[in-house]
């Protein structure tokens, strides 16, 4: 097997592991509260639902489960806001150690409760499609990495929820659902899937952001 390491030399290499967390949710909050400061002020305020306060929590989400992934321990390598293809969507969090590799889809939706059943999640009694979408992620990942470390690399979908209440009244397939506090211990399983070698060489080449979007 060819090593496909990248080489640092090259033009193309930007590394993807200096990302922060949540850092293209708190850009697009930035937009909008320049360009409507009164607006955002006024739902601020009044509590009101706004793509801003979306934005703001999505990214806060995203900073909170970053701090707990810092518990994994050195084995284990992690990005943060991976670009995914030309459109201007990204993961939030990809994640490669000993168990595996992982896209992780953040939720956060504190002060609500959310009920996990087999076939959908949902937030105070709203349907959501979080488990299509990121089955659908895990997907494109792996399709990504494979293709770019020239061999089958399984990317396993995760949905990370950040809840006042979390109940699980059933078990998704294909996709994994943990909530925020239990994500480091649940990643940091026994099982072992991948060699240390195995291990840097992927992680060599997820952390290109020309793997990602070429």
């Amino acid at each position: 097997m060819a090593d496909r390491r990248p080489d640092r030399r090259t033009v193309d290499f930007e590394d993807l592991s200096a990302n922060v967390p949540g850092a293209s949710l708190r850009r697009k909050s930035a937009e909008i509260q320049k360009a409507f400061p009164t607006r955002v002020l006024l739902a601020k305020v009044l509590g009101i639902h706004s793509d801003e306060r979306a934005w703001r929590q999505g990214a806060a989400g995203e900073e909170e489960v970053a701090r707990r992934l810092k518990k994994l321990g050195p084995s284990w390598r992690v990005l943060h806001s991976v670009p995914a293809g030309s459109n201007e969507t990204d993961v939030d969090h990809v994640v490669i150690g000993p168990r595996g590799v992982f896209s992780l889809n953040t939720k956060n939706h504190f002060g609500k409760k959310v009920t996990v059943y087999d076939h959908a999640i949902y937030v105070s009694g709203v349907k959501q499609r979080y488990l299509n979408k990121s089955r659908a992620e895990g997907q494109r990942c792996s399709k990504i990495l494979s293709s770019a470390c020239g061999y089958e690399v399984v990317v396993n979908p995760v949905v990370v929820i950040m809840a006042s209440e979390l109940v699980f009244k059933g078990s998704p397939k294909e996709v994994n659902v943990v909530g925020r506090r239990a994500i480091a211990d649940w990643l940091d399983h026994p099982h072992i899937q991948l060699s240390p070698d195995r291990i840097d060489l992927i992680y060599s080449v997820a952390r290109l952001r020309s793997t990602w979007v070429s």
